[in-house]
C-alpha cells in the first residue's frame, strides 16, 4: 500500500518497537537499531520515529546531555537563557543531522553538556536529579516553541517526523555507538505526528517506546500532577514515563513492584488465594491511579538495564530472544532475527510480567537497588512499604 494513503488511516495495533542491550557493556553502532526497526516499516505510517542509545557520549558522561529542539530563533533564545540561569553548560554545540528525503522541515536542533552547581542545589534542598526534571519542566511548560527531548547523562534520543530508518539516518546513528539501543517506528491515532511527539519519550535517563493506546492517560495525568510533573506533549506515552521516574527514582520500589503496579492482576485474580496476595492488594490501593488500562507494549530503558511490559491481558504484541549476553525484545520476531538470526531462545513475555536485562559491571549503579528481586522475607517488608506510602 503506498505510505502516502496510509498516514490517513487509524489502525490501533500499528507502531513498531525494538530494542536490545549488550549486558556486558560491550557498545554497537546505531546502524544495528536502524536495520531492525526498518524491517517493521509496514507497522508505522511516516509520521514519527526515534531513538535512544546508551554508552554514545564516554568523553562527556559526567555531564547531563540535553537535547533540545526549538522551533525558531527566538524559541533558541529564550531556552538558552533558561539553561544558562539554571546549569553550567561545559560544551554546547548542534546536533550532528544530514539532508535525508522523507525528512522535511526539521526544528533548530542543538545539545548541551551540563552539571548543576552543586551550591544551587544547598540552597534549594533539593536533589540534583529532581532539579533537572524541574529544568526540563521548565522549558517544556514556559518557552514557547522550545523543548527538551532528552536529558540524562552519556545517554541521548534522536527523534522526527517521518519513518525511522528515515530517522535513523538523518541523525546519523550510524557514527554513535552503544551499549543499550530501543527505537520506535508511529503510528499515531488519536494525537498529531510531530517532532516532540515521536518516540522515545525520556526524562533523566529513563527513556520510553511504546506501541498501545492508553485508555487511563486522564487519570494518570491528574496523579502525577500530584507530585509536580507537567505533562505538555500532547500524547499518553509521556504519562508512562513520567510514573516510571516516581516509582522507580523517588518511590525507590524494586522493578517487579513498579510492573505490577502499571499492570497489575485483576481483583478476581487476586482473589485467588496466592503467595503475592497481600502484596498485590495493597499495590492495587496504593497506586490505583498508576494502574495503566488500554492495551500496549513498551520498552524502557535506563543507563543500567532494559525491560519490556506488557498489558496486563497481552493485547499488544511483544517478543523476546537471547543469544550470548544480548537481550532483543521486538514487536515482531522478524525485527530480532534481522540483527541476529540465530538466537539461542525466542519467547513472548507473559501479560504483565516484565522481560529484563541487565548491564553487567564490578561497580553497581543506583539502578541495581531497582533489580532486587522479591524474596520471601522480603514480601512482607514490601507490603508494609507500599502501605506506608497511601
Amino acid at each position: 500500500m503506498d505510505r502516502q494513503k496510509r498516514w490517513f488511516e487509524k489502525d490501533i495495533s500499528g507502531c513498531s518497537i525494538s530494542g536490545f542491550i549488550c549486558e556486558d557493556g560491550k557498545r554497537v553502532s546505531g546502524e544495528t537499531i536502524i536495520r531492525s526497526i526498518a524491517l517493521m516499516n509496514e507497522r508505522s505510517n511516516g509520521l514519527g520515529g526515534g531513538f535512544a542509545g546508551y554508552g554514545i557520549y564516554p568523553e562527556m558522561k559526567d555531564f547531563y546531555a540535553f537535547h533540545l529542539m526549538y522551533d525558531d530563533q527566538q524559541a533558541k533564545e529564550d531556552g538558552e537563557k533558561v539553561l544558562n540561569e539554571a546549569l553550567i553548560i561545559e560544551l554546547q554545540e548542534k546536533i550532528p543531522t544530514r539532508k535525508t528525503k522523507g525528512i522535511y522541515n526539521p526544528p533548530i536542533l542543538m545539545r548541551y553538556f551540563a552539571k548543576v552547581d552543586e551550591g544551587r542545589l544547598y540552597d534549594l534542598e533539593i536533589s540534583e536529579e529532581d532539579y533537572i526534571i524541574q529544568t526540563v519542566m521548565r522549558i517544556n511548560s514556559n518557552i514557547k516553541g522550545a523543548y527538551v527531548f532528552s536529558s540524562g547523562k552519556n545517554m541521548g534520543a534522536f527523534k522526527a517526523v517521518g519513518f525511522p530508518d528515515a530517522v535513523g539516518r538523518f541523525y546519523r546513528l550510524e557514527e554513535y555507538e552503544g551499549y543499550i539501543w530501543i527505537a520506535h517506528g508511529r503510528f499515531p491515532t488519536n494525537t498529531p505526528g510531530w517532532w516532540g511527539g515521536a518516540h522515545p519519550f525520556t526524562l533523566l535517563d529513563f527513556s520510553v517506546v511504546h506501541n498501545g493506546e492508553i485508555s487511563s492517560y486522564g487519570i494518570n495525568k491528574r496523579y502525577l500532577e500530584m507530585f509536580g510533573y507537567k505533562c505538555t506533549l500532547m500524547t499518553d506515552t509521556e504519562v508512562m514515563t513520567y510514573l516510571f521516574d516516581l516509582l522507580l527514582r523517588r518511590h525507590r520500589l524494586p522493578v517487579e513492584i513498579a510492573c505490577m503496579a502499571l499492570a497489575p492482576p485483576t481483583w478476581r485474580e487476586i482473589d485467588y488465594e496466592n503467595e503475592k496476595m497481600e502484596l498485590q492488594k495493597a499495590i492495587r490501593i496504593v497506586y490505583g491511579s498508576a494502574l495503566v488500562n488500554g492495551p500496549f507494549a513498551i520498552l524502557l530503558a535506563h543507563n543500567k538495564g532494559l525491560i519490556g511490559l506488557n498489558d496486563r491481558l497481552k493485547l499488544r504484541p511483544l517478543v523476546a530472544a537471547r543469544k550470548d549476553n544480548v537481550l532483543y525484545i521486538s514487536s515482531e520476531e522478524s525485527g530480532i532475527r534481522e540483527i541476529c538470526p540465530s538466537p539461542e531462545k525466542v519467547w513472548a513475555p507473559k501479560a504483565g510480567e516484565p522481560v529484563m536485562g541487565w548491564l553487567k559491571e564490578e561497580e553497581k549503579g543506583e539502578f541495581e537497588l531497582y533489580r532486587t528481586r522479591i524474596s520471601d522475607r522480603e514480601k512482607s517488608q514490601s507490603v508494609h512499604t507500599v502501605s506506608s506510602l497511601c
